[in-house]
């Protein structure tokens, strides 16, 4: 908008012509001297222009800018909310990092229905589901008990099929800046590294049930309701090493070893004292 040689008004020092003007500041000759002032935000107040078309152009150009201003204060607001929440996550981290104690089953199966058997791959991560029942019905499941040293293990079953044919499909480590107790979506990322997929033939020699047993009947065989479990980490790793023997690639191979090797030393698990395999399959 050019607004050289335009006639202006002003409270104070009345008619005057403009003579400069750039985005932020314009500068008006009048009658005795000149004056410089803030563009276009003088002319809210303090300067008036003669021509109305000029006049209404000039009123547009302010709207905009205010609605500018406003959207940046809106987003200014918004970063300082995000950075104190983002603080209070960090406070609430560094917490349950210094207070965490190791709970001795803090690793989850999954059961992975037909599509999640394609997404939990190709997304890496996995959903607990949502609350059945109660005040908070609807609500995703917190999975609380997860924490830094956890495994996802993730197992699938044929319809026609026994539980006991229940099959490993792959298993991660949570993801690095995961905390389950701070989970409010249900969803479980995977860490950047320590994530493993079995091949169709590998997971035909790894039996979930070879490894587990339910605490109150070690005999039985059954999952029952819901799309996770929690279990003992020595289970995971006995998983983790029995997967690093199946691996024939050199590259996966290597990273099931430094995944068993990660994972025994989050959950303080003494590689050469590990048990064997010892779950239901196994008694029967």
């Amino acid at each position: 908008m050019n607004l050289i040689n335009k006639k202006v008004t002003h409270k104070l020092f009345g008619m005057g012509s403009i003579v400069k003007h750039n985005d932020s500041s314009v500068e008006i000759h009048f009658a005795s001297e000149s004056k410089m002032f803030i563009f276009p935000d003088a002319f809210e107040k303090h300067l008036k222009l003669q021509d109305k078309s000029d006049a209404n152009l000039l009123d547009t150009i302010i709207q905009k800018r205010e609605i500018e201003r406003k959207e940046d204060e809106w987003k200014k607001e918004e970063e300082i909310k995000l950075q104190r929440k983002n603080q209070k996550l960090r406070l609430e981290h560094e917490k349950l990092m210094k207070h965490h104690k190791l709970h001795s089953e803090s690793q989850m199966v999954f059961w992975c229905d037909k599509e999640e058997q394609n997404s939990s791959f190709s997304e890496w991560k996995v959903f607990s589901g949502v609350i059945k029942s109660g005040n908070n019905k609807g609500k995703p499941n917190k999975p609380s008990r997860l924490h830094q040293n956890s495994a996802v293990l993730l197992t699938a079953i044929d319809s026609s099929m026994p539980e006991k044919d229940r099959r490993i499909l792959g298993v991660y480590m949570v993801n690095e800046e995961f905390f389950g107790k701070l989970c409010e979506d249900g969803n479980i990322p995977a860490h950047s590294k320590y994530r493993l997929q079995l091949t169709e033939q590998e997971s035909d020699q790894l039996f979930f049930w070879k490894y587990y047993q339910n605490e109150k009947s070690p005999e039985k065989m059954s999952w029952n309701t819901g799309k996770y479990r929690y279990f003992d980490n020595l289970w995971m790793a006995q998983i983790l090493l029995d997967i690093v023997s199946l691996k024939k690639d050199t590259k996966e191979r290597e990273l099931a070893q430094q995944f068993f090797k990660h994972f025994c030393k989050m959950n303080q698990i003494t590689i050469q004292e590990l048990p064997k395999p010892n779950g239901t399959l196994m008694r029967i």
